[in-house]
């Protein structure tokens, strides 16, 4: 089941500029405020309710630039949270839109945020239960988690859900390896609040295989 926070993974630098004016800005918004709710506020109700916020806040974004990938990578993201955060009744149908937003980020472009589209997908086709519950398939996890693990080699996003997958699949010396990668990677200073979150949950896993 989806049971930690779905997090999300860096934003593309280069994009084109005709298509993009003011996209970095707005995307980066909901990264932060993104990274606010999961790891700042305190209360789930608080956070269910801020969360439907930012979703609406995501969709007017996708809506302001249609057939870009990024937007739609943030917007699954949030969806993505919403279901992790939901009642049971909810739960899969909020994994189930965050995929197909997700998919379609990834039909754009593959390579979208370093490799977050990938990344993203992958993980909810491991958090989520396989047939005939969910959509769930480790196979498709694993082969998602790869190609984000490929285009961002040292990142912390990249390098915690490969570990986190490995140690869901029972290899611990796989995702021990994994998780103290993640911890070397560069601090990212324009997303502090996200990289002190991050670190603590990979501090948090390690601890746990240990």
């Amino acid at each position: 089941m989806m049971s930690r926070t779905l997090l999300a993974a860096m934003i593309a630098t280069a994009l084109p500029v005709a298509a993009s004016a003011g996209m970095p800005e707005d995307v980066k918004a909901i990264n932060d405020n993104w990274a606010r709710i999961s790891y700042q506020m305190n209360g789930s109700s608080h956070q269910t309710a801020a969360l439907d916020q930012l979703a609406h806040q995501a969709d007017v974004i996708v809506a302001r630039y249609p057939g870009q990938a990024e937007p739609l990578l943030w917007q699954g993201i949030v969806v993505s949270e919403q279901a992790n955060r939901a009642n049971i009744f909810h739960k899969l149908g909020l994994a189930t839109r965050a995929r197909d937003i997700l998919a379609r980020a990834y039909a754009i472009n593959p390579r979208a945020g370093n490799g977050g589209a990938a990344m993203s997908l992958g993980v909810l086709y491991y958090k989520v239960p396989g047939s005939p519950i969910g959509f769930g398939d480790s196979g498709r996890a694993r082969q998602l988690l790869q190609q984000a693990l490929a285009l961002d080699p040292d990142g912390l996003d990249a390098n915690y859900f490969w570990g986190d997958f490995l140690y869901d699949q029972g290899d611990k010396a796989g995702a021990r390896t994994a998780l103290l990668k993640a911890l070397r990677a560069p601090h990212d200073a324009d997303r502090t609040v996200w990289d002190a979150g991050r670190r603590g949950e990979v501090r948090a896993l390690l601890k746990k295989i240990a």
